[in-house]
């Protein structure tokens, strides 16, 4: 793990004094909220429905348990117990008071964590593969170009106010778990046949009102061209992006309108004139990383691999879904579930933060990892101590087994919470839950991603699931649209509506008869969800939910 240096820990520290100036003067009257909302933004501060909400920032996702407890000391001491883990891989406090937001900051810059950049028309934080260093099927470990790219891009000059936010995500294995084709910039790492990095990078992808699958700008980029390449594409963007609408601003829309090639013009001409002393020092210093990285990595040899002959039946179906493959044999990549039937998803308690803080101790030599799909992985566990792990896990009530299901929704919080919101997020993803923890139960639906958002920004990334639900404000009334066919894999594709949107209440029994047809229509078992619905298309689905079976 990445551990901050002397000149990291004094900027945030540096950062956290500067807001705590600036809150002071906004209580005191001496700045106008006009005048305080662009500071507030810079620090992860917004202003929701009923309270601040502080957007806390993960750097690819990567905890240590240190951090974790903190973390839960914040969700008890200065929100309601509970803090909310986000499709970017970050934590959000929905209830802070904005008199205690520096206080909050000074805490998180103990742990080396801040809330810089997770708001505002910024370069966010960037995400990664959370198996990274770890996954057996991968090529390179994406994790110190994406601490390179956090470096870069931290207070960069020129980049700090852009047309729109701006999201990356880098992946380095054969399997995309980070969804790098719905991003402004996609990266996926790779190694050449010298074993050096190089890295194929993808532009223009990205959901909300207009959403669309990233296309490819250049392959096999060498590590010294990265950086620059990335600088140019921020500046043409920069110029050229749409600051009239807010809703056309994102470099999707740049691209499309000027074309691939035109965009990629753009980018070489600006690159050719780039000043390229500041990237001088990129080799060494992802060296630097990438040793640091290696540094902080437990000694793993080879273990015994486990044997589920003995094991109990809950035990085993827990590994069967939760457990993933290990580059070191004997080791295992345990997920774990923030989805328990009926809950929300995403939302862990400051106890359960504490507990999972113990346990990464006890079982993943003190790390873990949090997911887009807002879940929790520890990339350290001995096979041999899964059974105790799953056991502490189910004490805390975070023993689902349930990775990569149906039931394993991703939600926005809507309207319980977001001002953007048109609709529900959190009660639809609650009763579905429910009802799919129970077909899952009865059922083999096998791998199903359904995801959930609360209006057309689609932070809930329902355009990128099998299964997508849409609320929206129909008439007054509350109406939820329905998608299929989506994913955020190496086939990523973006859903397709099937009809008209239904209530609240019809929603489980519509995602029930989808899920149907999909059983009744799937070649075998292996058969998986956008593959069914790719060779059959739309209209079986459609005529059993809206005639009827």
């Amino acid at each position: 793990m990445y551990h901050y240096d002397h000149h990291d820990q004094s900027f945030v520290e540096a950062r956290a004094r500067e807001f705590r100036n600036q809150v002071e003067r906004r209580l005191a009257g001496q700045l106008t909220e006009d005048e305080f909302k662009p500071l507030r933004l810079q620090n992860g501060l917004y202003l929701q429905l009923h309270a601040y909400m502080l957007r806390v920032a993960i750097p690819y996702g990567e905890l240590n348990s240190q951090q974790l407890r903190k973390l839960g000391y914040i969700a008890d001491t200065y929100d309601k117990g509970y803090g909310h883990f986000t499709t970017r891989q970050n934590i959000q406090f929905n209830w802070p008071k904005l008199v205690d937001t520096p206080d909050i900051l000074d805490h998180l810059a103990d742990v080396q964590m801040h809330a810089i950049q997770t708001s505002g028309n910024c370069i966010r934080n960037v995400t990664s593969d959370p198996f990274a260093g770890v996954a057996a099927d991968e090529f390179i470990d994406p994790r110190p170009v994406s601490e390179l790219m956090r470096q870069w891009s931290m207070l960069h000059p020129e980049f700090a106010f852009l047309p729109r936010k701006f999201k990356f995500a880098v992946t380095g294995a054969a399997e995309d778990r980070a969804a790098i084709k719905f991003h402004d910039i996609g990266i996926w790492a790779k190694a050449d046949a010298a074993g050096e990095p190089v890295f194929d990078v993808y532009v223009g992808g990205g959901q909300g009102r207009t959403p669309r699958v990233a296309k490819l700008f250049e392959s096999a980029v060498p590590l010294i061209e990265l950086m620059p390449l990335l600088d140019a594409m921020l500046r043409v963007y920069n110029l050229h992006g749409r600051r009239d609408n807010k809703y056309k601003a994102r470099i999707k829309i740049l691209v499309e309108e000027l074309g691939l090639e035109n965009y990629r013009d753009e980018v070489r001409a600006e690159l050719a004139n780039i000043d390229r002393a500041p990237f001088v020092s990129v080799e060494g210093e992802y060296e630097r990383i990438c040793n640091a990285f290696e540094e902080g990595t437990p000694e793993m040899s080879p273990e015994k691999a486990i044997d589920l002959k003995t094991a109990t039946p809950a035990f085993k179906r827990w590994v069967e879904s939760n457990v993933a493959a290990h580059r070191v044999q004997g080791w295992a990549i345990a997920q774990i579930s923030v989805k328990p039937k009926g809950g929300i998803p995403g939302d862990v308690t400051g106890a359960q933060m504490r507990a999972l803080a113990d346990l990464a101790d006890h079982y993943s030599r003190g790390e873990l990892r949090i997911t887009h799909r807002q879940n929790v992985v520890f990339p350290y566990v001995r096979a041999t101590d899964l059974e105790a792990l799953y056991q502490g896990l189910s004490a805390i009530g975070l023993g689902e087994d349930n990775i990569g299901e149906a039931s394993d929704i991703i939600a926005c919080p809507g309207l319980d919470y977001c001002a953007l919101a048109t609709a529900r997020s959190i009660p639809v993803a609650q009763e579905l839950s429910t009802m799919l923890r129970a077909r899952e139960a009865a059922d083999d639906l096998g791998p199903i991603s359904l995801n959930i958002s609360g209006c057309i920004n689609a932070c809930g990334h329902h355009h990128a699931a099998n299964i997508g639900i849409l609320g929206l404000n129909k008439a007054e009334k509350e109406n939820y649209q329905i998608t299929l066919g989506g994913r955020s894999d190496e086939r990523a594709s973006v859903g397709e509506i099937l009809g008209p949107g239904f209530a609240q209440d019809d929603v489980p029994g519509a995602v029930s008869k989808i899920i149907d047809t999909y059983l009744r229509l799937r070649t075998g078992e292996q058969e998986r969800f956008p593959d069914t619905y790719a060779r059959v298309g739309k209209e079986p689905f459609k005529e059993a939910v809206y005639v009827g079976a």
